[in-house]
């Protein structure tokens, strides 16, 4: 039987001052100012129709505002944003509440206003310390206002802070992917992320693709950069997050990939509810476009999944096997509803094939597993 996991709520603030050619989330460029109030006033109902839809009565565990760039935003729309939410739903006093922040000038003078308001994690989106990388990137920030961003935000109140960073860009060497890597850690953040660029389609990268480096570097990039990361003291806890110490690893991100529930609000956001008593797991994706989105009258969910049973097994892989922890038994009965045996010869193939290896309490993904983790989630299909 389904177990009802976490609630967290994920909201998506879409504009941008421009779009970067490797973005595939759900962004627009900024034409125009935006009417803060307007959106904040429509976020809400967004989620006022969600809790009825679902007739949600759980308390919230994290939020997570995302974009887009959602440090466009006045810390007086954030705090009145924040506020409504808090009203709506019990919480812990120490609920995570992450934002996305980008290091230019202008959002980085807003930290202190966004931690008055109720943030109490950022997460600055830095890509590279490299000035000829963030221009290809298309980043609109130089590598010294990233290195300002980073001290504010250890100066302005919030708890806790990510950078995140990017490597295998365009023509990057392995001292070159490292450099970035020593610049982010001599500011000392709590949490880094550092990923892989990747091409996704309907990118202008896609289009019109960079030369990225070959694969020989690109595991030299990876296997040294690990290894640097673990001697500065950042632990690994999942595909390509570390952190200092337990305590700051992003609780949001980690009940997504344990298969919690969350709430997603805002344009084109996706969210999923699992509803134990029915034995069913619900998906959502909201109006894209922020016209549409805001349209008076307008529904703002734009489609309704149900999860069936032929895809539980897969969809808890494809979060579970990002987290470097074993997962149980139990931990998958509970997500997926579905008994053990259902994936046992899946299992023991993964095993055998020395991608996972059996523990007194489960099963772990190897070394190998993660390096060929397409191959490992293929056999759950």
């Amino acid at each position: 039987m389904l177990k009802t996991p976490p609630l967290s709520l994920y909201v998506h603030i879409p504009w941008c001052v421009q779009k970067c050619p490797y973005c595939d989330f759900n962004s627009h460029a900024l034409k125009a100012d935006i009417d803060e109030v307007a959106y904040v006033q429509h976020l809400l109902a967004d989620l006022d129709s969600d809790m009825q839809r679902f007739a949600i009565d759980r308390p919230l565990y994290s939020i997570f505002i995302g974009g887009g760039t959602p440090s466009l935003f006045s810390s007086e729309a954030i705090d009145s944003l924040l506020r409504g939410i808090k009203q709506r739903f019990r919480h812990g006093d120490d609920m995570e509440v992450t934002m996305e922040a980008n290091p230019g000038t202008v959002e980085a003078k807003k930290f202190a206003g966004f931690a008055e308001a109720g943030v109490n994690r950022l997460s600055i989106g830095v890509q590279s310390f490299a000035s000829d990388k963030l221009l290809k990137l298309g980043r609109i920030h130089d590598s010294q206002q990233a290195i300002r961003a980073a001290k504010i935000a250890k100066q302005c109140g919030i708890n806790s802070f990510n950078l995140d960073l990017m490597h295998g860009l365009e023509q990057q060497s392995v001292a070159g992917a490292l450099d970035d890597l020593k610049q982010a850690i001599a500011l000392s953040p709590d949490h880094l992320s550092w990923y892989q660029l990747t091409i996704e389609p309907n990118t202008s990268f896609y289009s019109k693709p960079p030369t990225l480096p070959e694969d020989d570097v690109l595991w030299d990039i990876q296997e040294q950069g690990f290894a640097l990361l673990q001697a500065a003291g950042y632990q690994q806890y999942e595909v390509s997050a570390f952190a200092k110490h337990e305590q700051v690893r992003c609780r949001h991100n980690l009940n997504y990939w344990q298969n919690g529930d969350y709430l997603g609000i805002g344009c084109g956001a996706h969210g999923k509810i699992t509803h134990g008593e029915s034995d069913r797991i619900t998906r959502t994706v909201k109006v894209k476009h922020p016209k549409g989105y805001m349209q008076e009258g307008r529904d703002y969910l734009d489609q309704i999944h149900h999860v069936a049973q032929s895809e539980r097994s897969f969809e808890y892989m494809m979060n579970r096997l990002r987290l470097f922890s074993a997962f149980s038994q139990a931990d998958f009965e509970a997500a997926t509803g579905l008994p053990i045996s259902h994936i046992d010869g899946a299992l023991a193939t993964a095993v055998n094939k020395r991608l996972l290896q059996q523990q007194d309490d489960g099963w772990q993904i190897t070394d190998l597993g993660r390096r060929y983790l397409n191959d490992l989630l293929t056999l759950f299909l």
